[in-house]
């Protein structure tokens, strides 16, 4: 023992004297003796109660030490003084507070050393920390003012220094050291919490894992502690809203909560209630942070929070309904969380799904789809449990946003693809799966060609997956087509349709390519590319793309050798989609910034052939042979009965012989075929035959195989000779397609033998009858003279105009107990025989096209029997539903005889006043079909193939319909059609032709319609007097009924227009009976009728251009004799007239036209109308309706798709429209003053100039005449 100046310092039994004089390396060397004396002391050594030691502790702690520059003297220091704490425990030596401080934030300072483990010291750090944590030394803090400071410094430390290298009895040390100084101490400090509490939150919870354990751990122990200290924490930020910005968690305090509810919920007991408060905060923030939490801990999956806080559930469930979009996203994203892992509260989800599918903001709608959909692919039994959730996407692939429809369909067409075949199919999924396959396809009727392209993607990689086997490819295409609804069907025929069209422009492009370079053929591609650019969406975007691909077409020989292989008529499936794929290779990378990329991939889509080829199509045939022998292994894989499956099968097969004619043409296949021919069914023949009529017209089948085609000819002779009415009909078409040399010689001989069956005693009259119409259609000019003269001696005068049998004519029978309608199929043999001679005699003008003569004649006999009621002969006998049928079938033909130019235009205007009357017929049925071919006519193929305008002036007699089922299909009908004329209007003014195409929009425009309803309205014949109130009602209504679609459906209408017609209108006599007064004030009543609706029910008076000038047909109204006459009298009773309203008079003088104008104002007036993803797309045959036939049993000229639009080569008389760049039109000279003088508002007689023979539409407006009339209104009128 040392003396002198340490005579006071006892030291322990072998141990030196540590002073300050002692050498760094001897100084180490006696503290760690004197530290391991100090280990081995016990508590129980009673060394504490004499105070020995004493003087040491105080000694060592002296502030020469605790700084010491040595760190292992600093270590040494640091477990001698806790084994002074941990002996002398619970009393402390140290009784300073500054200096029990001092001591605390060294020993702190020193458990620093456990960062690294594998420090060769680490051992004796370790020792310091379970010191401390034995006996709890920094317990003797609590006394310490500064207490808080200490625990923080020591917290932070060991949040700092936790690492992945430290032992679990490492940790265990530290929560030790930690945990008693939280739950043994009076107050646990804001800012000690917000140390611990930031831990458990990012970034630290995924940065230093280690520390978030420790702080996890930490909370978790002390949890009952904690909880009024986090409790309180919460009050005061959440309640109260007073933030400490010292504080971290306080920036963060939503994910606080979430982390908590993770660790210990039970510290949240009390909290949780309080975000109620924050759900219905005036603040959108605070809003939206208590929904993103309450949203993740809700859904996470084994929450029970909604359980046990229903009314916070609630309040939750409200803000599906906040009004700030990004809250109700938020809460619609968490949708599928919700639905896949919580089935108790499915229900809920689902009744707020169906408010925000139906949200007027975009993303919101989107997001459901997204979330139904992303549930369906991760647990699909969660979806079709639930036909609610299938609905809510069904109803999104109507949505009028395209991002979300394209969502909605490719969600459907998944579930489609996935769980067709799947066995044990849930009863709302095999419900969902039978109009899954239909909604995808009505999406083709969509305007927007985004829409049509995502369809035709659909169906080759979801619904007919094309990488599937053929016999697979063909199973799933069959079943596909044999159970979608006859809408479904349409869109599908629509589909093939417009890729064929596609298919055709492209071919006819690389053709171009191999043609040697010149200025001409580049202008030719040029133009082809523009063509080009309406199949895709975008037209101006896709343009330069195009031309960029075809200058690589023109350097790159292999590309173009690609491009042949696809658009081959003949290849086969695996070549296409291998071009496909190397093309695709040449165009850059495949990600969405590379538009060429993507443009061209959507031109390859629509032209690749993917579905069918030879190796399908034998498939196919192989499938519909089984269904008609009914074998049962094929019905089975189909899921299909027989009858159903045979129907389907050969219409399927008919629809691809259309598009796919080449891939049929192979010995195999045409065998097959033909041998279906003799199948006792005679329902079978008829669709085959049609599809080797399309074969044939590929290419005549007795070319390539003579053998097949001298099997085929006897066949159809038979047919044509003595088979039923359909497969005389088929069989004629057949023949004329695939005859090659000895044509004639057979159609002789079919001639010959129905000339003799041409009487009741033959038991094939009716098909004599048929086979001849087709053959006077198809081959008009063969047999030209011979057919004449057995229309005039056979149909003609003997069967049309002579009663043969008794049955026909029964004699006087009580009308009032006779049916007025009975189905076709029950009528007499003559009439059904008549109604074919009906049928016949339309057949052979339109295959004449131009014989006038005979035209006129066939009207004045159809004409007859509709004025006869049916009854041609007046005899009285027949029965009533023999007369309807008799008098539907002669307007239906003169209304097909009327879509052609040339025969079409002889019937005159009271021919066509009679053929009104079906519109208003007794018999119910009869009107409904009279309209019904009526919409057809006029829809089809405009504005060659269609009916001409006139007859959209049927429409307004619908205004009187009774039946108001019927009453509302025709206005569907007239709805139709007249959208149908303005999106073509709109194509061929987008595509430019400026003067050209505005001097055809009279013929084609359906404002046009008012003019042939006002003199059809006048010559109705219970409208008998002009001023009896009770029938202008009626023709008001009517008048009323296009007016409606015309005005307020119309974004270029124009008030100047309408008024101008109108007066024009009644500035004429009518053209009928010009001289009978009654008549006249009729017509100018209906007149004043008009311009009483246009003046009560016009929105706005503002002046625009229209793109055409006011025209009155001549055929339905005459010129007064005075060419001064301007009619102002008012024709109508008081009650019934209408006042100008004020403000309106500054457009009453009339329209002005600027032609040079006209084009810009069309465009201008479609861009404005339609926003960007839903604009009509320019071309025609994407128009937004889609009237293709789905293989009707009678069909008769017209096939199925050979309307082709945009060959618009032909003007025609009366309202004929026509329109081409190339051709000299028979127009007025537009650079008269007639193209820049006003049109006068009430012009003069001579105004209309003279008309053609037989126009309906007069010519253009004599300019001096103009001018006289114009000063003449002024002089005599004044101001109308």
């Amino acid at each position: 023992m040392g003396r002198g100046d340490n005579l006071t310092i006892l030291y322990p039994s072998g141990c030196k004297e540590v002073t300050e004089d002692v050498g760094p390396d001897e100084l180490i060397r006696r503290l760690k003796t004197l530290a391991h004396t100090l280990q081995s002391m016990g508590q129980d050594d009673g060394a504490y109660q004499v105070s020995e030691y004493v003087p040491l502790a105080m000694h060592i702690a002296d502030d020469f030490f605790l700084s010491y520059p040595s760190r292992d003297v600093q270590l040494l220091i640091a477990c001698c003084i806790a084994d002074v704490l941990r002996v002398y425990a619970p009393e402390a030596p140290y009784k300073d507070p500054g200096q029990v401080k001092t001591l605390f934030m060294f020993l702190i300072k020193q458990l620093g050393g456990l960062k690294d483990p594998k420090d060769p010291a680490f051992k004796r750090y370790f020792y310091l920390l379970e010191n401390l944590a034995y006996v709890k030394s920094f317990n003797m803090c609590f006394e310490l003012e500064d207490c808080q400071e200490i625990f923080c410094k020591l917290f932070k430390l060991m949040f700092n220094i936790v690492n992945d290298e430290h032992s679990g009895k490492v940790k265990s040390f530290m929560l030790d050291v930690l945990c008693p100084l939280i739950n043994e101490s009076d107050v646990v400090s804001n800012d000690l919490l917000d140390i611990i509490l930031s831990n458990v939150l990012e970034p630290a919870k995924s940065q230093r894992k280690n520390a978030y354990h420790l702080a996890k751990e930490l909370v978790v122990k002390c949890s009952d502690t904690l909880e009024p200290y986090i409790q309180a924490f919460f009050n005061h930020v959440l309640i109260l809203g007073r933030e400490e910005k010292t504080l971290t968690i306080s920036q963060k305090v939503y994910d606080l909560i979430y982390e908590l509810n993770h660790i210990c919920p039970s510290v949240l007991l009390s909290v949780l209630p309080q975000l109620e408060f924050k759900l219905k905060s005036s603040d959108e923030e605070e809003r939206y942070g208590s929904v993103s939490l309450l949203a993740r801990m809700f859904s996470e999956k084994d929450s029970t929070l909604a359980l046990n806080h229903r009314q916070l559930w609630t309040a939750f469930l409200g803000r599906f309904n906040d009004i700030s979009i990004k809250i109700r996203t938020k809460c619609v994203q968490y949708s599928m969380h919700f639905l896949l892992n919580h089935p108790l509260l499915r229900k809920d989800i689902t009744d707020t799904l169906k408010l925000r599918q139906h949200d007027s903001e975009e993303s919101v709608r989107y997001e459901v789809v997204m979330a139904i959909v992303s549930t369906a692919k991760k647990d699909f039994s969660i979806v079709s449990d639930s036909e609610d959730l299938l609905n809510f996407v069904k109803e999104r692939t109507l949505d009028k946003k395209f991002k979300i429809r394209k969502e909605a369909m490719c969600g459907l067409a998944m579930i489609y693809k996935k769980h067709l075949n799947s066995p044990d199919v849930p009863p709302a999924t095999r419900h969902a799966v039978t109009w899954i396959k239909d909604k995808i396809l009505h999406g083709y009727y969509m305007t927007s060609m985004d829409d049509r392209l995502l369809v035709e993607r659909l169906l080759n990689t979801c619904l007919v997956p094309y990488q599937l086997p053929p016999e697979d490819r063909m199973k799933k295409l069959f079943y596909l087509y044999a159970s979608i609804d006859d809408n479904a069907t349409k869109a599908f025929i629509e589909l093939q349709k417009h890729q064929l069209a596609v298919r055709k422009n492209v071919a006819e492009l690389i053709e171009l390519h191999r043609k040697p370079q010149d200025e001409e053929r580049d202008r030719e591609i040029a133009y082809r590319l523009g063509h080009l650019t309406k199949f895709l969406p975008d037209p101006l975007k896709v343009q330069e793309f195009l031309r960029k691909f075809s200058q690589n077409l023109n350097t790159d020989p292999q590309l173009l050798s690609l491009m042949e292989t696809v658009v081959s008529h003949d290849v086969s499936c695996k070549d296409s989609v291998e071009a496909v794929t190397q093309i695709l290779k040449k165009l850059g990378q495949p990600v969405m910034t590379n538009l060429y990329y993507n443009t061209i991939k959507m031109l390859l889509e629509r032209v690749s052939s993917v579905m069918v080829d030879q190796t399908a199509l034998e498939a196919l045939v192989g499938l519909v042979e089984g269904a008609l022998s009914a074998d049962t292994s094929v019905l089975d894989s189909l899921n299909l009965t027989s009858d159903i499956a045979t129907e389907k099968g050969l219409k399927l097969l008919f629809v691809l012989s259309f598009v796919y004619p080449a891939h049929f043409l192979h010995a195999d296949i045409l065998t097959r075929l033909i041998a279906l021919l003799n199948v006792p069914d005679s329902t079978i023949s008829p669709p085959v035959l049609s599809v080797l009529t399309y074969i044939g017209k590929y290419k005549p089948i007795g070319e390539p195989y003579p053998d097949l085609a001298s099997v085929l000819i006897p066949i159809c002779q038979r047919f044509a000779e003595s088979g039923t009415p359909k497969q005389a009909k088929h069989a004629v078409r057949c023949l004329h397609t695939n005859c090659t040399s000895d044509s004639d010689e057979v159609f002789e001989r079919i001639l010959e033998k129905i000339k003799e069956q041409l009487t009741f005693d033959s038991v094939h009259f009716r098909t004599a009858v048929v086979s001849l119409g087709h053959i006077a259609f198809n081959m008009p000019d063969k047999f030209l003279i011979p057919i004449k003269n057995v229309v005039s001696r056979k149909v003609v005068k003997e069967l049309l105009m002579r009663n043969q049998t008794s049955a026909h004519t029964p004699g006087p029978l009580p009308r009032d107990d006779v049916e007025e309608w009975i189905e076709e199929e029950l009528l007499t043999e003559e009439s059904s025989v008549k109604m074919e001679g009906i049928k016949m005699m339309a057949r052979w003008l339109l295959g004449l096209k131009s014989d006038v003569i005979s035209a006129q004649k066939t009207f004045r006999m159809l004409n007859a029997f509709i004025l006869h009621k049916g009854d041609l002969l007046e005899t009285g006998k027949m029965l009533k539903a023999e007369m309807a049928h008799l008098r539907l079938s002669a307007g239906a033909a003169m209304l097909k005889i009327c879509e052609q130019k040339g025969v079409g235009d002889q019937f005159t205007s009271e021919q066509f006043y009679n053929l009104s009357l079906l519109m208003n017929d007794e018999c119910p049925q009869v009107r409904e079909r009279f309209a019904i071919k009526l919409h057809k006519g006029l829809a089809r193929g405009i504005p060659h193939k269609c009916l001409p305008l006139d007859f959209m002036g049927f429409y307004a007699l619908a205004g009187l319909e009774p039946d108001r089922q019927l009453k509302i299909a025709v206005r569907q009908y007239m709805m139709a059609d007249i959208s149908k004329r303005r999106d073509y209007i709109r194509s061929i003014t987008m595509s430019g032709g400026s003067e050209k195409a505005s001097s055809q929009l009279p013929h084609i425009m359906p404002d046009y319609m008012l003019v042939f309803a006002v003199p059809l309205l006048a010559h109705q014949p219970d409208f008998k007097d002009p001023t009896d109130v009770s029938q202008l009602t009626r023709i008001r209504s009517c008048l009323w009924y296009i007016l409606e679609p015309l005005m307020t459906k119309n974004d270029v209408y124009c008030f100047g227009f309408y008024k101008a017609l109108i007066e024009q209108m009644k500035n004429h006599k009518d053209a009928v009976k010009p001289e009978d007064e009654i008549t006249n004030q009729k017509l100018w009543a209906v007149c004043d009728l008009a311009m009483g609706l246009i003046l009560s029910k016009t929105t706005s008076f503002e002046m625009k251009e229209f793109p055409s000038d006011p025209r009155i047909p001549p055929m339905y109204f005459k010129k007064h004799e005075d060419p001064n006459f301007v009619n102002v009298k008012s024709y109508l009773p008081t009650e019934l007239q209408v006042n100008a309203p004020k403000g309106s008079t500054k457009v009453l003088t009339g329209v002005t036209k600027k032609t040079t104008n006209t084009v810009m104002m069309v465009k201008s007036a479609v861009l404005n109308k339609q926003r960007p993803e839903d604009r009509v797309e320019d071309n025609v045959t994407t128009s937004s309706s889609i009237d293709l036939p789905v293989m009707k049993e009678v069909k008769d000229e017209d096939t199925m798709m050979d309307e082709d639009t945009s060959n618009l080569t032909n003007t025609r008389k009366r309202s004929r429209g026509g329109f081409n760049l190339e051709d000299e039109l028979d127009n007025d000279d537009s650079t008269t003053l007639t193209s820049v003088l006003p049109t006068p508002t009430v012009p003069s007689a001579s105004s209309t100039g003279p008309a053609s023979k037989r126009g309906r539409i007069g010519g253009a407006i004599d300019a001096a005449s103009n001018r006289i009339s114009s000063y003449l209104q002024k002089e005599t009128n004044g101001k109308t």
